[in-house]
């Protein structure tokens, strides 16, 4: 049976993209949000005296990813951080060159989560904000812009339906699907 309704984002997982396959996925834990718009222009063509034909292109998504904390691993696989092996100090590089990523995640749903994997993605340096405690201790989170964009063959995304195999669910976050 079909999800009426959604909510609640879990298990976000990011993968570099290596040279013909991404990699191992790794969590990143603390999803507080994520945004996800499509990127598209609209195309019209005149005849006739009305708007005879129009079409959308699909350029990917946009958005942002709001979590607890992102973890070292994804500031230095993805955003090119390098930890210092004495200091133990990660070291961000103004230079430091885009990495690809795919991103996954799952979102709950009514009957049964709904599970993406979005491709070629970069994202950019994280807000970092931190406040003074008060009363009460109040959890700061750390976001980052994304894109992802099509691949060569066009697939810009996957996500599972009703129908998908328990066996492919199962499996979803140890490698990244590809069709």
């Amino acid at each position: 049976m079909a999800n009426k309704v959604k909510y609640n984002i879990k298990n976000v997982h990011y993968a570099v993209k290596g040279a013909n396959a991404y990699e191992t996925p790794v969590a990143i834990p603390g999803a507080v949000s994520l945004s996800c718009d499509p990127q598209s222009e609209s195309s019209v063509f005149w005849a006739d005296g009305i708007q005879y034909y129009k079409t959308y292109s699909n350029n990917g998504y946009e958005g942002d990813l709001e979590v607890a904390l992102l973890p070292d691993s994804f500031m230095t696989d993805v955003l090119g951080d390098t930890l210092d092996a004495t200091s133990k100090v990660l070291i961000e590089h103004a230079d430091a060159p885009t990495v690809e990523f795919a991103l996954g995640f799952e979102i709950e749903g009514d009957t049964e989560s709904i599970l993406f994997w979005y491709y070629n993605c970069t994202a950019s340096r994280p807000t970092v904000e931190a406040n003074t405690t008060e009363e009460t201790k109040e959890p700061e989170t750390e976001t980052l812009e994304w894109t992802c964009s099509p691949n060569a063959d066009g697939i810009v995304r996957v996500k599972t339906t009703a129908e998908t195999p328990a066996a492919t669910r199962e499996a979803w976050f140890t490698t990244v699907f590809t069709p």
